[in-house]
């Protein structure tokens, strides 16, 4: 067994069609992280290409929420507390999110949305379907979970939104999910929580939410694997759906292979195989500290027990429960990221996140600014598309989409940059040479006054370091929708598109 300490020489870069080579190593991720101002990293955002930002205001509300470019527009909805259609509060910690369905309504062409909540204990979602209703705590102070997802409409050729209603409920630290080809959404769970000696139930799964909230189960796909997930992509070609782990330095790469490939809800909850990813002819490599254009050619290997119990990992960078999948695919020389985020499928490839990728100024690894890598899923190559070596140029993206027109915009999650523009966390564009640049800024500052105006119950304050979340283009590339987590607003953007790659 090679001895993980040792690490993928990142100069090799492997050939089309070669043999996989015999792996070669270098001392340790310090030495990488000492030689980090030198290695190729994004220091400083790239102009964009639908120029610099403005305050712009809210259609809804009229309050600057945003920094926009000139000519763009877009309209709030669903905050935090506000009354849904179905008669119960807008849960809060909005997270991730995305267009599933465009169906036919009175008034035109109908978009359904639908939405993670990010919670973890809190008032329970009443939607019709209910995964874990059990009460937690003292008697004197009685608690229920407070994650699940609500489903959204919206009208585009209007630019008005329609509704918004609960649709799962029970479920804990929705965090992100995708999309299916079969217009359903995949919720993730960010956790291994185990409730069953409390009365509750196991968490750590993948639910799968109707356009229809009647329609939706409430039961976990358990052959997806238990453990911290954060967002998962799915293959049309193939439907195999690819997972990403958002676990600190023991988070794997993981794709599931339904038995029954039909596309259709409840397929994947049907059964299948946990995979996870593998760097070819090396066992037990580190893609924590990537630098901009490694690449590395992928193998999968199988999880035997999707479903197992968390367990202790002491390896190099690392300390703590590691999940169960994650320690067999260890045992089997499977790779590992930083904190696996966002992951999105575009014309065969998948656009995955590495949050914390790098190391911090002190050599910290796994502490970084973060990455995103790109997954040919023909060749099974993957390359680090974009590294961020400053905070300016990124500071550690999350969730991510691709527009219809193939440009990749990142979410980010980490302190509220201060830049040109002010300070706030922002939307970040690639350009097609993988440089980021900043298509937009968080501008929300909510004074009592503005909130008593608009009926808003949301506390009060300076929300500019709220991340963005569940960024989503419809079909046709006329609108983007993304969250502000804090205090949870949803929000709609539409402009010209066609200055630039979203």
């Amino acid at each position: 067994m090679t001895d993980p300490r040792f690490q993928l020489n990142r100069r090799r870069i492997l050939q089309a069609g070669a043999a996989a080579a015999a792996a070669a190593f270098i001392p340790s991720l310090e030495a990488l992280a000492a030689r980090r101002a030198a290695a190729s990293a994004q220091l400083l955002p790239a102009a964009s290409p639908y120029g610099p930002l403005r305050p712009a205001p809210d259609l809804a509300t009229g309050l600057h929420l945003l920094q926009l470019p000139e000519g763009f527009s877009y309209r709030s909805f669903s905050w935090t507390g506000d009354m849904m259609n179905d008669g119960q509060t807008t849960p809060d910690r909005h997270d991730g999110m995305a267009v599933i369905a465009e169906q036919d309504g009175k008034l035109g062409t109908e978009l359904v949305l639908v939405r993670n909540h990010e919670n973890g204990f809190g008032p329970l979602i009443q939607a019709p379907s209910q995964y874990d209703t059990a009460e937690f705590g003292s008697s004197e102070r009685r608690r229920q979970l407070g994650g699940g997802t609500t489903n959204l409409r919206f009208r585009p050729e209007s630019g008005e939104w329609v509704s918004a209603i609960a649709s799962l409920g029970g479920t804990m630290i929705n965090c992100a999910g995708g999309p299916t080809p079969w217009a359903t959404w995949l919720s993730c769970e960010e956790t291994i929580e185990d409730l069953s000696d409390q009365g509750g139930r196991k968490h750590g799964y993948v639910f799968e939410v109707s356009t229809d909230p009647a329609a939706t189960p409430a039961e976990p796909i358990v052959g997806m694997g238990r453990f911290r997930h954060e967002a998962v992509a799915v293959d049309p070609a193939t439907g195999m759906a690819y997972l990403t782990e958002d676990h600190r330095n023991l988070s794997g790469l993981y794709r599931y292979i339904p038995d029954d490939a039909s596309p259709e809800p409840g397929a994947l909850a049907r059964g299948g195989r946990l995979q996870a990813a593998k760097v070819k002819g090396v066992r037990n490599a580190d893609l924590m500290v990537p630098r901009q254009g490694d690449e590395v050619e992928l193998e999968w290997v199988d999880i035997d027990d999707p479903d197992a119990a968390p367990a202790p990992f002491s390896g190099r960078h690392a300390g703590g429960d590691a999940s169960g999948p994650f320690m067999q695919a260890w045992r089997a020389g499977a790779l590992r990221l930083s904190r696996g985020e966002g992951i999105w499928y575009h014309a065969g490839k998948l656009y995955i996140v590495d949050t914390s990728a790098g190391a911090s100024a002190l050599g910290r690894v796994g502490y970084g600014e973060g990455a995103i890598w790109m997954l040919d899923l023909g060749t099974m190559r993957m390359r680090a598309l974009f590294v961020s070596g400053n905070a300016l140029a990124g500071d550690n993206p999350d969730n991510i989409t691709v527009s219809p027109r193939g440009g990749v915009l990142a979410c980010e999650d980490g302190d509220a940059v201060t830049d040109e523009f002010g300070k706030g966390s922002r939307l970040l564009g690639l350009t097609a040479r993988g440089e980021s640049y900043i298509f937009a800024k968080n501008n929300a500052r909510l004074t009592p006054a503005d909130l008593t105006t608009l009926g808003k119950t949301v506390e009060p304050g300076d929300y500019r370091d709220s991340e963005f979340c569940g960024a989503c283009f419809d079909s046709q590339g006329r609108v983007l929708f993304v969250n502000m987590q804090r205090p949870g607003i949803t929000l709609a953007i539409w402009g010209p598109w066609q200055r630039g790659n979203l």
